[in-house]
């Protein structure tokens, strides 16, 4: 496949580091957020506006942390497959998945050939 190169160890290691470092920033975050809204009183509010607009920026809050949730644990996999030796490897057709791709989703599984077939299936479905 023209544009793709494999990946050596310097890559790996580069990936590896990047992988920990949104892991880190993540659980950061989350720990951040805990502790801010394990502070949420609702006696602070004076009215009933005040509370909706807390409580809907609080389930934003939460919504968002479930999808940083997800992103970890796509994380998790991503180091496990550097560890294995299958990192950059598409799961689908098991070519090598471009640099690019890579440093712009470090996360993916799927090789860009493969990832637009998989949307258009979906797009298709529905």
């Amino acid at each position: 496949m023209p544009g793709v190169i494999r990946l050596n160890q310097k890559d790996m290691k580069r990936f590896k580091k990047m992988l920990e470092e949104s892991k880190k920033q993540l659980l950061n975050s989350a720990k951040k957020t805990l502790m801010e809204e394990s502070n949420f009183d609702t006696d602070d509010l004076p009215d009933e506006i005040d509370l909706a607009s807390s409580e809907y920026n609080q389930s934003m809050v939460f919504r968002l942390r479930d999808r940083e949730k997800f992103l970890l644990k796509k994380i998790d996999k991503a180091l496990a497959r550097i560890e294995e030796g299958s990192f950059g490897i598409c799961e689908r057709c098991e070519e090598e998945i471009s640099l690019k791709r890579l440093e712009a989703r470090p996360v993916t599984t799927l090789c860009i050939r493969c990832k637009e077939e998989q949307e258009k299936k979906e797009k298709s479905c529905g």
